[in-house]
């Protein structure tokens, strides 16, 4: 079931137009590699979305929290396999735009907030997943709080430099379990974990 899933998930990626996503340096969509979007963020190279989104092992039922809306390239992902995303993004112009898109693609179990993603969004928790993609300077203790027992969360953590991309899962009895997934470089986590 899973390795199906997994198919799936690969199959809807790889159709998915990523320069729709973007109103600049469109003809870089298909370049492996972040491309900056504005406001000193960027859209993630294609492989670490495919990658990051495998790793949160998304479930049709899924709750995800999804912190650093961007472009809207990898929430129309996780709306597409779970059954909740909610989105948080600080920066104004890319929420409304993000919305716009993701608005227009039809999809309706996205709810978007902008605001300081960094704390999360805890008025709808506990989330069964839970997606950064910004890194945080320490692992974020609202975020943890926020995960559900079970649950699994993909976060980049460490300096502005050089990150370690990180599986989160939080076992029945709360405790937590990290796997190393990657060394990655992401945009900083603005808010209370800079």
């Amino acid at each position: 079931m899973l390795k199906k899933r997994e198919q799936a998930i690969k199959a809807y990626f790889r159709n998915m137009d990523r320069s729709f996503f973007m109103d600049r340096f469109k003809g870089m969509a298909a370049a492996d590699e972040a491309v900056p979007i504005g406001h000193e963020q960027t859209i993630s190279q294609p492989s670490l979305v495919l990658e990051m989104t495998l790793a949160l092992d998304l479930a049709p039922d899924s709750k995800v929290l999804e912190i650093g809306t961007g472009s809207g390239f990898q929430t129309a992902l996780l709306a597409e396999f779970s059954g909740q995303v909610f989105t948080v993004e600080r920066i104004k112009e890319l929420h409304i735009r993000a919305k716009e898109r993701l608005d227009e693609l039809g999809y309706d179990n996205i709810f978007f907030k902008l605001d300081d993603g960094s704390t999360g969004w805890e008025e709808n928790a506990p989330y069964d997943r839970i997606m950064v993609t910004a890194a945080a300077s320490k692992m974020p203790e609202e975020l943890i709080s926020q995960l559900a027992v079970g649950g699994k969360m993909v976060i980049p953590v460490g300096s502005s430099f050089s990150q370690e991309l990180l599986l989160v899962e939080k076992d029945a009895n709360g405790k937590l379990h990290s796997t190393l997934l990657n060394q990655v470089r992401f945009v900083p986590l603005k808010g209370k974990y800079e």
